[in-house]
């Protein structure tokens, strides 16, 4: 880590060069072959250079390994990427939000080699959109957004939690059945004791 705060990078080209790029001062454009020792590396960089071009990069689709289920493909855009779907108003009182999509096709493609590195497959440099700079410090960090698979490990989070508390609630009907059984033995075995008071009662009576 350098001085100013800055963390370097290192993305190392097809041709085998590397070249040291920082979060702040990438001046680099990517291209198709561009390889990086990640894809966290290949985030950093299009994210440094979104903010320097003046845009916000979005985390989009990936595809997962047959294999081993690990992400092996990545797409990264613009956050005005696609277009908002429609949905009908609940009141109509509500404020309607800003349209933040325009169809933006800007984008890289990144996809993981059996060599272990990240290779940029695809690069779509045009917005359809002005570019307004944003100031660093200001800006949506890529490591504070979600990505989709920040969001498969809050399922499967919340899916164990699911399960840990299907697991309690059944032991707690299991510990209630148990109750519930011994209050039936203990009221059949009253029910039994006053049917043989009551027998007695009448035994008696009858001999007098």
């Amino acid at each position: 880590m350098s001085e100013d705060g800055d963390v370097n990078h290192i993305v190392e080209s097809s041709s085998g060069k590397e070249v040291t790029t920082s979060e702040g001062s990438s001046d680099i454009e990517p291209y198709v072959g561009m390889e990086f020792e990640s894809e966290e590396a290949a985030k950093v960089f299009y994210d440094a250079y979104a903010t320097r071009l003046g845009f916000i990069m979005r985390v989009d689709a990936f595809r997962r390994s047959m294999r081993d289920g690990k992400v092996v493909w990545r797409r990264l855009v613009c956050n005005k990427e696609g277009f908002r779907k429609l949905r009908p108003r609940r009141s109509e009182n509500r404020k309607p939000r800003a349209i933040t999509r325009e169809g933006c096709k800007a984008m890289i493609v990144v996809k993981k080699e059996k060599t272990g590195k990240w290779v940029v497959t695809r690069f779509v440099k045009e917005h359809n959109h002005p570019l307004v700079a944003i100031p660093s410090n200001g800006r949506r960090s890529v490591l504070l957004s979600q990505t989709p698979d920040e969001k498969d490990v809050k399922i499967r989070e919340l899916t164990a939690e699911l399960q840990r508390e299907r697991k309690r609630s059944a032991a707690y009907q299991e510990q209630l059945y148990m109750v519930l059984r011994e209050m039936e033995e203990h009221s059949n075995h009253l029910s039994r004791n006053i049917e043989d008071i009551v027998q007695s009662v009448r035994d008696i009576e009858s001999k007098r």
